[in-house]
């Protein structure tokens, strides 16, 4: 059986004589003509666009060859569109590149490892012709671009996660997990209660601010002789504060105020607490046991039984956890906060930003540059700028501590029992970087 070809674009078949057909072909034709006429239609009315430009007559085909009449032949049709014509029409129609862009395409320097992957740059590209940029620089700017989006969205990802630093403490009751957020967002709402104003010494008339670091730096010798806990020190250190800041004091009952805060802060936070007599020995007799009783009735309610008010030491607690800190750290932490309780000046930070400030210049100092997590920042609130003037003060303490008549807090921490943290060297750097 002969093949059709119908699947067979441009293909005719010669006619095999000359000057008329086989007897039969022309009814056969006929037949062909109107059936191909009935599909072009339906294929016009289908696709709704204009024969193949690459579709061949055969009738005007047969008649130019061959000088047949096309007298009372029928009318031909256009040969439909399938999709195995289709196919084979695009697989033979190639775009026509210019001669200018075949020589710049050529001129392009490709790779030997890689000359089917030549990446061309779109912009000199561009500059180099006029003609209209080939498909195939687009994709490669597409995929340019596709592969810079990829490396921004990675980069955002690799920035330093926020750690947990209560997930260790889920199952202890004592860490109260489910809420300590909120202790915190309260401690921090109400800490200017417990500030002063960093110059109510200029209503003290018969006192000033080296005498109220003298009274603390003695506290702090007392303190430690003592063995108290380390929050019954900041808070003796507020009382005082917060007591000299609403009542003038005579200069020779300084001492009296600096014992008699001892006394309640240890009652409010020791278990074991000092008796009377052993704070009026270790004041050398100055004052007796009546006078302490009446300096504690004339505090308690000048201060209206107010002794719920968060310190440095409450936060430092919290700092030091998030900034996933060693003994080292948190010895050097102490130890600058302690020589901030002596300087009057400091008064003007809240007891946060104190201990965030602290971790920070502490953490600065052993590392030997800035460092500041995104997990302290989250949990502190502060970040690494709103600490630089504080930290800077902390420095300047720190570079003195040993010298001059204030000396407490160095000779308390150059012993065994702090880790010798007084020795450690300070952060001189950020004294340095004013930016």
């Amino acid at each position: 059986m002969v093949g059709s070809d119908e699947n067979h674009p441009g293909v005719i078949r010669p006619s095999n004589v000359v000057g008329g057909l086989h007897p039969g072909v022309g009814k056969i034709g006929a037949g062909m003509g109107q059936t191909r006429r009935a599909l072009s239609t339906i294929n016009r009315n289908i696709i709704g666009a204009p024969p193949h430009p690459c579709a061949v007559h055969k009738r005007g085909a047969l008649s130019e060859n061959n000088g047949i009449s096309t007298k009372n032949q029928p009318i031909p049709a256009h040969r439909p569109v399938t999709r195995k014509f289709a196919a084979q029409m695009a697989s033979k129609q190639k775009p026509r590149i210019p001669e200018e862009t075949k020589k710049l395409v050529q001129s392009v320097p490709v790779p030997a490892e890689s000359e089917d992957c030549a990446i061309i740059d779109v912009d000199d590209y561009k500059a180099a012709s006029a003609f209209p940029v080939p498909m195939f620089v687009q994709h490669t700017e597409a995929l340019l671009d596709e592969i810079d989006r990829m490396e921004v969205e990675m980069e955002d990802t690799s920035e330093e996660p926020v750690v947990d630093i209560d997930s260790n403490d889920k199952k202890n009751p004592l860490a109260v997990v489910e809420y300590i957020d909120d202790i915190y967002s309260y401690y921090k709402k109400v800490e200017s209660s417990s500030c002063v104003s960093p110059n109510y010494m200029a209503q003290q008339f018969d006192l000033n601010e080296r005498m109220r670091g003298i009274l603390i730096d003695w506290l702090i010798e007392v303190h430690y002789k003592f063995e108290l806990m380390e929050e019954t020190l900041y808070l003796t250190v507020n009382l005082i504060d917060r007591f000299l800041a609403i009542q003038p004091v005579v200069r020779k009952k300084l001492q009296l105020v600096g014992v008699t805060a001892m006394l309640l802060a240890c009652k409010y936070e020791e278990v074991s607490v000092p008796v009377v007599e052993d704070l009026i020995l270790i004041s050398d007799k100055a004052y007796s046991r009546k006078d302490v009783l009446d300096m504690e009735k004339l505090m308690v309610n000048t201060l209206q039984f107010n002794m719920s008010v968060p310190t440095p030491n409450v936060f430092m607690r919290r700092f030091l956890k998030a900034a996933e800190s060693d003994k080292k750290l948190e010895l050097l932490s102490f130890f600058i906060i302690e020589l901030c309780l002596v300087e009057y000046e400091m008064l003007k930070f809240p007891p946060s930003l104190l201990a965030a400030a602290a971790v920070f210049t502490a953490q600065s100092a052993l590392c030997g540059y800035k460092k500041w997590s995104m997990t302290s920042e989250r949990h502190t609130n502060y970040s690494e700028d709103h600490l630089m003037e504080c930290s800077r003060l902390m420095v300047t303490f720190h570079q003195k501590a040993g010298n001059g008549k204030l000396t407490g807090v160095h000779r308390k921490y150059n012993t065994s029992k702090y880790g010798y943290a007084a020795k450690s060297e300070p952060a001189h750097f950020l004294l340095e970087d004013k930016s």
